[in-house]
């Protein structure tokens, strides 16, 4: 525990509109975060947009292969057209697909469907913006649409320095960014990917870094040092 609110008043030195702390700023070694595991052991899961899933027909090859879930949430199969995907687990649409396709093209179709992989959709945004929660993401973003996302900054937020965390090489990472010098243009927008955690810093951020902090397993600090 001791650690844990050492950490937390290293992140939190340097507030009043300024830049500060040991977290380094924009760190080249701040890069994608790990591979998701595959929620495939998990039968509830519910397919989404993005996801990629594996369909077998059994005996009709030209059935078969991977499908990409559309920004609609269908797949395109072939002899049947579009059909619903997304808010289905893999053995509800096994059976949707064996129902469509013994409908009219096959008797006793036999499918099975597997999850190849899982597009994540949730960015997590905290601190001094004017509305903190989970957000949905398709793809990956830029920080300042992710910050947009949230309604942007608070009044009492301090722009220059928005915590960036990230699972990366199987550590959870942390990154400074400077919301000012990226709107004037004199720094990149730095890539937000699906699981990051984003807090931006302020006069009231002082519990939800700490909330952070505990929730994490384990934090690496980049130091510019």
């Amino acid at each position: 525990m001791g650690i844990l609110l050492v950490a937390a008043c290293v992140i939190l030195a340097g507030c009043g509109g300024r830049r500060g702390g040991n977290i380094a700023y924009d760190p080249a070694g701040f890069v994608a975060p790990d591979a998701p595991d595959l929620p495939i052991g998990n039968l509830e899961y519910r397919l989404g947009v993005g996801d990629v899933v594996s369909i077998y027909v059994f005996k009709v090859d030209t059935l078969s292969g991977d499908q990409t879930i559309d920004a609609v949430g269908r797949i395109n199969l072939p002899l049947v057209g579009p059909v619903s995907a997304a808010g289905r687990t893999t053995g509800e649409f096994e059976d949707d697909l064996e129902r469509v396709l013994g409908a009219k093209y096959l008797t006793a179709p036999k499918i099975a469907v597997t999850l190849k992989s899982a597009a994540q959709r949730i960015v997590t945004v905290e601190g001094s913006v004017l509305q903190p929660g989970l957000y949905p993401i398709g793809a990956p973003t830029s920080l300042l649409k992710t910050i947009a996302m949230a309604r942007g900054t608070a009044p009492e937020a301090n722009a220059r320095r928005v915590v960036v965390f990230r699972h990366i090489d199987g550590q959870r990472m942390a990154a400074a960014f400077d919301l000012k010098s990226i709107r004037r243009g004199e720094s990149p927008d730095p890539i937000i990917y699906a699981d990051d955690i984003v807090v931006v810093d302020g006069s009231s951020t002082s519990k939800t870094l700490n909330t952070v902090l505990q929730t994490l397993p384990f934090v690496t600090l980049f130091r510019p040092f």
